[in-house]
């Protein structure tokens, strides 16, 4: 079984000059580093097993690359643990067509610890919503990027708080450019009332735990690097290094 995907869309930020040469994502709003924006969060996945899973067939199903694992434990015979909540769903009934729908209701999106969107797939009617309680600070006035930065902050000053939160129907605007009207749309209430709801049934499942994106953490470690010059200078540029030795 191969599983092609991408971690996060185009890097809309990287330029060589005047060319924009992080990609592109299309019709969809953001790119890397934007956690709630289509265009950061929504990616191509491919999976080819032959003999298993159907050639030729498109899948138009929310899923998330934490399905990976709990696909991969069913593959393997294993059982997923127990002592905690599993956010992935095993894949394999949607991608043999056992079902015509993801297990996925709700998905939740964040940049950090910080909620920043929440998808939700609404069964009865097929349309799929989603509700944004923060975005990132574009930079230029008008730009869809953050080009002072490169990168998009998650929290502080580098995010807006939308309260009510932004709205969308996402196969009606994919694009994400006309959210509903929180005054007028008969939708608007009931919608987030809903996604409220999950909201606070996801908050009880998570625990806090040590950031391991803290500085510490990102320090570089020499003793945990493959050498295969004279230490410390450990790059391995040439075909014919052999590692020549690992500490710690």
């Amino acid at each position: 079984m191969i599983y092609f995907a991408s971690d996060h869309g185009g890097h809309l930020e990287v330029k060589d000059g005047k060319f924009q040469t992080g990609g592109w994502n299309g019709i969809y709003r953001g790119g890397k580093g934007m956690a709630g924006w289509e265009g950061g969060i929504r990616v191509p996945g491919i999976v080819r097993w032959p003999g298993i899973i159907p050639s030729d067939v498109k899948i138009d199903e929310p899923t998330s690359l934490m399905d990976i694992y709990p696909t991969v434990v069913h593959l393997g015979g294993g059982a997923l643990p127990k002592d905690r909540i599993i956010d992935g769903r095993n894949l394999m009934p949607l991608l043999t067509r056992e079902t015509l729908h993801s297990e996925h209701e709700f998905l939740f999106h964040y940049c950090g610890t910080q909620l920043h969107a929440v998808r939700w797939h609404q069964k009865e009617s097929g349309a799929i919503w989603k509700a944004h309680y923060m975005t990132p600070v574009f930079f230029p006035e008008g730009a869809i990027g953050c080009y002072n930065t490169k990168v998009c902050g998650c929290e502080g000053d580098h995010v807006d708080h939308h309260d009510p939160p932004l709205l969308f129907e996402l196969l009606a605007d994919p694009s994400e450019s006309k959210p509903l009207d929180a005054r007028v749309d008969p939708q608007y209430k009931s919608v987030l009332s809903r996604i409220k709801m999950a909201v606070t049934e996801h908050q009880k499942t998570i625990s806090v735990v040590p950031q391991q994106f803290s500085f510490f953490n990102n320090l570089w470690r020499p003793w945990l690097q493959p050498c295969c010059g004279t230490f410390p200078f450990c790059w391995c540029d040439k075909e014919d290094h052999n590692v020549a030795g690992l500490m710690g």
